[in-house]
């Protein structure tokens, strides 16, 4: 199978490069770029992609690689800090920009030379996505100019003989005009990819990996019925069969008839199912906590706790298997990036844990790709197009402390919202929408007299990837009626917002 290596150095981009590669059909990973240089050359990529990272390459400890990977035969595309990298690694200069003037922040007027095999067949002018704030003051023996913007006149470089070419900009961002094209181009005019990499190949792969690890041991899945730990559940369920249990944990932070929905759902599989009601359990847990990242790492925690106790019902269980997948990896922190946010069924993992090992299957996955992973699977459309939720639930939907009070009042609510939206036909275009309970409180008048209750925001995006996402245009006569419901039938709630961020700067969850 044809594949790109992607090594990652750090950059808030970095995941969406394999993303865009994918999308042109061409199979990749991404390795921490202190990955073993046998590692890295033992994956046989027919191309290499640096990423770009938040350091400088001339401080001492910054990300690098072993230079002898500009031997392997094989074309190296430097993106940002990756472009700068190779420069640096190859002979050439690379300083702090002087003056505002010279660094480069946001869409940039861009020409590009249309003869380079990167640029070929795209419009000689367009915008490209710069950030960064050093520039090379001399490139290496053997590179051209290939492109050039108003503050930088080695926007990017290329040395075709060998393959090598070096960008400032980000290509695999939507403001980079052309940029996928871009990727296009180095992935089938520079490094000859046929393009013929397809979810299907992915499914028998990863079948073949699962059962050649598990053998003839026993696997744990934490089930949570929504997109991603249902198709971890029909992939586990093809590839060791009766050697899977399911276990579905009611923490008590579910929507509203969700538990009963799920336990339905999957009544008809020929899978081992057992369901925990542990609601009384985690709310005590979550007593007095209001800082987010503690909420996560205690949900995570008690989800490992839950599954333990569990397994050693059940007996020896080899495995604790999991529906973590690409986005939830990323902003929970890898190599030299920073900690978006820890995903409970990531950063929130305890130390120590009953099991052998963690299993997770679709942990290279976008949200999109798991979705035909679960289609390639057979699973139903409508388990499959599900908006996602996240494991913690409501707990971090809540902002403050997390009460049961409170979560009723958020159940209503969000039920309320996401019924009037299916009624108007808007759910379909939407990737993903919620309530969130704030913990402001404001002044109110209803019936006459004064109120004294919490704020409900309201958000719904959309997206392709979940790595960014756009606020969705819902019609205001409709946001009217949710408003209205909510404050005549939700007591305790007497003001309604609408979250109108993208992501980034917010991510799609407050918390």
């Amino acid at each position: 199978m044809e594949k790109i290596l992607i090594i990652d150095f750090g950059g808030q981009y970095n995941q969406l490069i394999a993303r865009r590669v994918r999308e042109c059909r061409v199979y990749c990973e991404v390795k921490p770029w202190n990955t073993p240089l046998e590692e890295l050359k033992a994956f046989d990529p027919i191309g290499v992609i640096f990423t770009g990272g938040p350091r400088s390459v001339y401080q001492e400890g910054a990300p690098t690689v072993d230079k002898s990977i500009f031997t392997w035969g094989v074309p190296i595309l430097g993106i940002c800090y990756g472009c700068q990298l190779m420069a640096h690694l190859l002979g050439g200069e690379v300083v702090p920009a002087q003056d505002d003037s010279a660094r480069e922040y946001g869409k940039t007027a861009t020409r590009y030379d249309t003869a380079c095999k990167l640029f070929q067949g795209l419009p000689r002018d367009g915008g490209s996505w710069m950030s960064h704030g050093d520039y090379m003051s001399r490139v290496p023996e053997g590179f051209s100019l290939a492109a050039r913007s108003g503050a930088c006149p080695n926007a990017a470089i290329a040395d075709e003989a060998r393959g090598f070419y070096g960008v400032q900009f980000h290509p695999e961002v939507s403001h980079t005009e052309h940029g996928l094209d871009m990727l296009r181009n180095f992935l089938y005019g520079v490094c000859g990819a046929a393009g013929d990499w397809t979810m299907g190949d992915y499914k028998n792969t990863i079948l073949q990996t699962v059962q050649e690890k598990v053998g003839g041991g026993r696997v744990l899945l934490a089930l949570s019925g929504g997109v991603d730990s249902s198709v971890a559940a029909a992939l586990l369920a093809v590839a060791v069969g009766r050697q899977l249990t399911c276990v579905f944990v009611d923490h008590g932070l579910m929507r509203l008839n969700e538990g009963d929905e799920v336990e339905a759902a999957f009544a008809p599989w020929d899978i081992n199912f057992v369901r925990v009601d542990a609601g009384d359990r985690f709310l005590t847990k979550l007593a007095g906590v209001t800082e987010p990242e503690e909420k996560r790492k205690i949900i995570g925690e008690e989800f490992i706790r839950v599954f333990e106790e569990e397994a050693k019902k059940l007996g020896a269980v080899d495995f604790l298997a999991q529906g973590t997948i690409y986005p939830d990896v990323i902003e929970s922190g890898t190599g030299e990036a920073a900690v978006i946010k820890s995903h409970h069924n990531v950063g929130g993992l305890p130390d120590c844990v009953d099991f052998q090992e963690i299993l997770e299957p679709l942990r290279l996955l976008f949200k999109d790709e798991v979705r035909q992973l679960g289609r390639e699977l057979g699973l139903p459309e409508y388990l499959v197009s599900r908006q996602p939720y996240p494991g913690p639930g409501l707990a971090i939907r809540i902002l403050g402390e997390v009460t049961r009070e409170k979560a009723d009042q958020l159940r209503q609510a969000d039920f309320i919202f996401r019924e009037e939206l299916a009624r108007a036909g808007e759910d379909r275009r939407l990737s993903q929408y919620f309530a969130v309970l704030t913990d402001s409180r404001s002044v109110g008048v209803m019936g006459d007299g004064r109120t004294y209750d919490y704020t409900l925001a309201l958000r719904a995006v959309t997206t392709s990837d979940f790595m960014t996402a756009d606020w969705a245009r819902i019609p205001y006569d409709l946001l009217d009626r949710v408003s209205t419901r909510i404050v005549n039938e939700v007591a305790g709630i007497n003001r309604i917002v609408y979250d109108i961020t993208s992501k980034p700067p917010a991510t799609v969850e407050w918390e």
